[in-house]
């Protein structure tokens, strides 16, 4: 059976990751590796919208203005993951990110935590 050239699946950390306040890597990457560059990502925290990607730009949500970012230099190789800075204790808890291409659409949930 031949493989889509869409298929592909979402990785994300082997645990609940610690964080430190003034920058959060909550990690997400494409396996196989394949580029994301054209890719639609979202990241949305419950129902908030974190950040939009389509067409190679960034959309921020509300609330998150100035704060979050996609390593697009990394997206070739599959990485989706989201950096937040300037954390405060509503930035924890459960992150869903969403990565479409084309018809196919995959989904995994990344935890915040703060950990002592």
């Amino acid at each position: 059976m031949a493989t889509a050239s869409n298929e592909f699946k979402l990785i994300g950390p082997s645990g609940t990751e610690q964080y430190n306040r003034s920058a959060v890597t909550l990690s997400c990457r494409l396996y196989p590796e394949i580029s994301a560059v054209n890719m639609e990502i979202r990241w949305f925290k419950e129902t908030c919208c974190v950040c939009v990607y389509k067409n190679r730009h960034v959309t921020e949500g509300r609330g998150y203005e100035g704060r979050v970012s996609l390593f697009s230099q990394e997206m070739e190789r599959g990485n989706v993951s989201l950096q937040l800075r300037d954390c405060t204790e509503s930035d924890f808890g459960h992150y869903l990110c969403q990565v479409t291409d084309g018809d196919r659409t995959e989904e995994i949930t990344v935890e915040m935590c703060k950990c002592s």
